[in-house]
């Protein structure tokens, strides 16, 4: 049965190792650190639930500790078009919070995940006095720029088998996506939604990846063992 209490009323302090794993706490000194700490927020995130949603006003900074979310839109049609996943360590929405407007996607959990959140007045006075919070917004605006560049030129892919591939590199961005590491935990359905592919499609293309190296299909993943193979142009084939 599905949670009948909402995400903010599941919020709770996090923990130890769950604050040691925001990648942007460690650039914070010890007042800042103290600030940040008190303010955030974590929960427990089913699938289907909107952690933002297109129209409502931003409150809170998001990033993912555990688990998949995907951020994704809806077209005049009713159709849904999904712009990029999300996995553990993306922070995301750092544009959405600087202009204090309302959402423009929407973002959800493919499963159950552990988002965090930081109350947005709290990342405007970050922004006011952490030079090393101000790198890691910046940074995190030029990789999110390019990423979104990217994912345009994917659109317009025709070949699956390079659609999956750069898809997968995109995931596997140390910068965005900290927590990745070389195995990202992702189902073969959880990438044909990120990817706009059927299930057995993106099988055919793991298959192909996996025998030109490029990836390793493991139980309940990927690891990555060329990722400059996954960037290029060339035909898995």
């Amino acid at each position: 049965m599905p949670n009948e209490a909402s995400l903010f009323q599941r919020r709770r302090a996090l923990t130890a190792p769950e604050l040691d794993a925001i990648p942007w706490i460690h650039l914070l000194s010890s007042q800042e650190r103290q600030r940040a700490t008190e303010d955030l927020k974590i929960a427990d995130a089913d699938p289907g639930e909107y952690i933002c949603r297109i129209g409502r006003p931003v409150t809170y900074w998001f990033g993912v500790v555990d688990g998949l979310l995907k951020m994704s839109s809806d077209n005049a049609e009713g159709q849904t078009m999904t712009f990029t996943g999300v996995p553990p360590g993306g922070w995301f929405g750092e544009g959405t919070a600087m202009k204090r407007e309302t959402y423009r996607y929407n973002i959800q959990p493919l499963r159950k995940s552990r988002v965090a959140g930081l109350h947005v007045d709290t990342f405007h006075w970050l922004l006011d006095h952490s030079i090393g919070f101000n790198r890691f917004v910046m940074n995190q605006l030029n990789e999110r720029l390019g990423q979104f560049i990217a994912a345009r030129e994917i659109d317009r892919m025709t070949n699956p088998d390079i659609r999956v591939a750069r898809s997968l590199a995109s995931l596997f961005n140390a910068t965005l996506y900290p927590g990745v590491g070389e195995v990202l935990r992702i189902t073969q359905q959880e990438l044909a939604y990120l990817v706009g592919l059927s299930r057995q499609r993106v099988n055919e293309a793991l298959t192909a990846l996996a025998a030109n190296g490029a990836i390793k299909v493991e139980y309940g993943g990927l690891r990555v063992m060329d990722l400059q193979a996954l960037r290029s142009r060339v035909t898995f084939r």
